[in-house]
């Protein structure tokens, strides 16, 4: 079961409304790398966990999520006290309210649609949701998951510190930080407890790969390091076919099978010997579509010709229409002379 103490983990002290700063926090709240997807994280890893020390440690961790999934609301609800109290009295002149709600990041859809409160998305108003749950059952794996999200998270609550000068909200979010520093440290703990804990699950590697680098992207910037040098790697350049076989794609079909795939492949073969006329040939130019207009589309030289051509005179109209165009107006100004 769960039992809730009213009183929050850490104190958290605004010295201001800011919605603005409030939408960034719930990169936080409801983000992929925030408070309730590690909440959620953890709790689901401890239902299925059947060690009792991890179980013991995920439960903990899993709660105390829980606890700054409530510190950070909290401080999103207070710096949006200022514009919910204004949208709810209409305490502003209407452009005014508009501008201080419109000032940056999601801080209007904030305050109309959830009336100040914090929203379960992140900063940029994408919803939470549950993929964001990466868990696999395997504690190998899991904990290296867990550790790296703890990672995640600590960075993100650096950058939000480095956007606020409220001393209030750095202290909290600080203490926030350092307490994604303590699982992080739990986690490492709990992985290296499990001998042994590498390669993640149960079945070991292909030996003549396991320590092999390919240099697989080459060129300059080619660089040698404790992450591909000798003795723990064996440093080799791009190879096909690395385990002695053709390279190519081979399955087995019955007779029949193999019977009705020929059949498509011959039905949908290219014609490599074909040059057939297109619908791009044809609204290159040409007048009316007649057979000469066509037969010059079909050759690639003449159809250079008229591209140049078009280029050359700065027209968009192809050859063929500007040469027909030009010869109408010059019989109409022929019989106009007559006339």
């Amino acid at each position: 079961m769960f039992l809730h103490n009213k009183k929050l983990q850490y104190t958290v002290r605004v010295s201001e409304p800011n919605p603005v700063l409030g939408s960034l926090l719930l990169e936080q709240f409801g983000g992929p790398d925030g408070e309730l997807a590690a909440a959620m994280r953890y709790f689901t890893q401890a239902l299925a966990e059947d060690d009792p020390g991890r179980k013991d440690l995920l439960q903990d961790i899993a709660t105390e999520e829980l606890s700054h999934l409530e510190v950070i609301g909290s401080i999103v609800a207070m710096l949006n006290k200022g514009a919910k109290g204004k949208l709810s009295e209409a305490s502003m002149e209407e452009a005014e309210l508009y501008r201080s709600l419109t000032a940056g990041g999601d801080s209007h859809t904030q305050s109309i649609l959830y009336g100040g409160g914090p929203a379960l998305t992140n900063s940029s108003g994408v919803p939470w949701t549950g993929a964001y749950i990466d868990s696999r059952g395997d504690p190998t794996c899991d904990l290296r998951s867990n550790i790296a999200a703890e990672a995640r998270a600590k960075i993100i609550y650096e950058r939000l510190i480095n956007v606020t000068d409220d001393p209030g909200i750095k202290e909290a979010l600080g203490f926030l930080m350092t307490r994604e520093i303590a699982h992080q440290k739990s986690f490492e703990k709990a992985l290296y407890s499990i001998e042994p804990n590498f390669p993640p699950g149960k079945l070991a590697g292909m030996p003549q790969f396991t320590n092999v680098y390919f240099n697989m992207s080459v060129g300059d910037g080619d660089m040698r390091g404790p992450w591909n040098n000798e003795p723990t790697f064996e440093y080799r350049d791009a190879e096909v076919a690395v385990d002695g076989g053709s390279g190519m794609p081979e399955v087995s079909l019955g007779s029949e099978e193999l019977q009705v795939v020929e059949k498509a492949a011959m039905r949908l073969q290219s014609k490599a010997g074909s040059d057939p006329l297109t619908g791009a040939m044809l609204g290159m130019g040409g007048t009316n579509g007649s057979s000469s207009a066509l037969a010059s589309q079909m050759d690639p030289k003449a159809a250079k010709a008229n591209a140049q051509q078009q280029m050359q005179s700065g027209s968009t109209e192809p050859p063929g229409a500007m040469r027909s165009g030009s010869s109408a107006s010059s019989s109409s100004s022929s019989g106009s002379q007559t006339e």
